[in-house]
Order: structure tokens, then sequence, then C-alpha cells
């Protein structure tokens, strides 16, 4: 089912992403917690596709798994360090795969590099990629980034906008947020987007924290917002890994709810390869 289908077709989507693991023992682990997540039924579960396009086998052979739980899946692609005909090969195996969904992103720089280079005969920026998805001859849904607090690289949120507008121009079926703590930073950024003429779903990114410092490096790479009276919460208990847990949860539930309370099309889980977390709070959801 292509994107534009899963948001028509129910009033709340909830999908799901995981991301090729490095080992054998990663690979049996992930499929374990797959198994756990399907179980709630995700209109959608996406793999990611790495820094350089360092997974991009794996990203397709764990879409295949994805498909084969009988769930409809999404392929991140990125259009670092590929050529125009070679990002057009991989969505012809994309395709051939019967994968129906790509994730479009620019990409991050790969390891031990610090900017993005645009490869020889490559492409430049996310909206010229969705570009070339959309004139592929596979009619891809396709997803885009968006960003509530601004992406790193943006010297304002008018401009980091003014991107995004671009993406849905070119030819993005929905939006797919970078992970964020305050719920107002993201209906602020909603209202934005719709004042700018901008109606395709907008889709908020919950990573729920089940590891303090591991939280931490992360927000720290990606520049979200962490309220202080969380941040006091979880120090209080850094060395106690339930509690951690405990509480990360909790605060996901209830950010989730007031989300889902004011009208959001569904919610997208950054679910670092574990099923625990989000099964909680799914679970908590369909109370």
């Amino acid at each position: 089912m292509r994107l534009p289908e899963v948001f028509s077709s129910q009033p709340f989507a909830v999908s799901i992403e995981i991301f090729p693991p490095k080992t054998e023992e990663g690979d049996v682990a992930l499929r374990r917690h797959m198994q756990t997540l399907v179980q709630h039924k995700p209109a959608f579960m996406s793999c990611t596709y790495g820094a350089g396009g360092s997974t991009q086998d794996r990203t397709l052979s764990w879409c295949k798994e994805i498909q084969g739980f009988k769930r409809t899946a999404m392929a991140h692609f990125t259009c670092v360090g590929s050529s125009r005909e070679e990002l057009n090969q991989w969505l012809d195996r994309a395709a051939a795969a019967g994968i129906q969904n790509i994730m479009a992103l620019r990409g991050d720089p790969p390891q031990g590099e610090t900017e993005f280079k645009v490869a020889e005969g490559g492409l430049s920026y996310a909206n010229e990629l969705v570009e070339l998805i959309r004139n592929h001859p596979s009619d891809f849904g396709i997803g885009v980034a968006g960003y509530p607090e601004k992406h790193l690289e943006a010297p304002s949120l008018d401009v980091d906008l003014e991107n995004l507008k671009r993406k849905v121009d070119a030819g993005a079926d929905a939006i797919f947020t970078q992970l964020f703590f305050d719920n107002s930073n993201f209906f602020s950024f909603r209202d934005r987007c719709q004042q700018m003429g901008i109606e395709i779903p907008i889709v908020p990114g919950i990573m729920p924290i089940t590891d303090f410092a591991r939280m931490k490096r992360i927000t720290s790479m990606c520049g979200t917002v962490f309220p202080e009276a969380l941040s006091n919460k979880l120090e209080a208990v850094q060395d106690d890994s339930d509690a951690q847990f405990e509480i990360g949860v909790e605060y996901a539930i209830k950010q989730c709810e007031e989300l889902r309370d004011n009208g959001i099309p569904g919610i997208h889980f950054y679910a670092l390869n574990k099923s625990q977390a989000c099964q909680k709070i799914l679970e908590a959801l369909a109370k």
C-alpha cells in the first residue's frame, strides 16, 4: 500500500522505524522484536539507509523481511555518494522487491567526513531526490523529513520550512518529523506548514527514552530540545536503567496521547530495534 492510500484509508496510522543490524546476533534479536511489534498491526514499517549508502543492500533485504511479516515497507533512500544513474538503478531494485514507498533524504556524510559532498553526476538536495523518484516509472509513495525545531544546517526555521516546501512541491506524499519532546514545538511547526499551503499528512516522530545517556548523544547530534524537568528526572535515576525506562515510557505515552487528541494523522516510532517501549505505548494508546 502506498503512503497516500495508507493515510486516506485510516484516521490514525502507526508506523515503526528499524535499522539494519550489524551482526547476525542483531538480526536474530530484531526478528524477535519485530514479531512483537507486528502484533500491534502498524500501517507500515520503515528501514533506514546508512550514511553514504553503506547499508543500501541491507535496507532492501530488511524491507523484504518487513513484507514477510505481512506489513507494508518503506525504504529509506539518500543521494549521498551516488550518481543519478546509480540512484535510478537502486529504485529499479526496490521496485523489483515489491517496495512501494521510499523515504527520500539528502543523507548524512559518510563516516569520517564532516560535510555533504555532491557525487559526480549526483544530486545536492532532498527535493531533487524526490523529483527523481517521482519521475521513476514505478509509482512510489514518497515520504520526506520535517524538523519541528529546525535542521542543524539550516540558518533559520523560515529557511528550513522553505526547503520543506520544495520537497512537498516536488512530489512528496507525507512528512515525518525528527524526534522531539515538546509537543508545542510540533504544533507550531504544523501551523506554519499549513500557513505555507502544505496539505499532505504531517506525522510526528517519537523516540521513547529507554537509556538517558544514549538519548543525550542522539539529541546532541540532531539539535532536539530536551525539556529541563524531564532531564532532571532522568538525571536523578541515571544509575537505574529500569527507572529510566519507566520515566521515558510514561512521558512518551502522555506525549502521544496529547498529539493524538490534537488531530494528527498518525505517529512514527523510532524503535531503535527494540519492542518493549513501543509495545507499552501502543497498549496504552489502545485503551
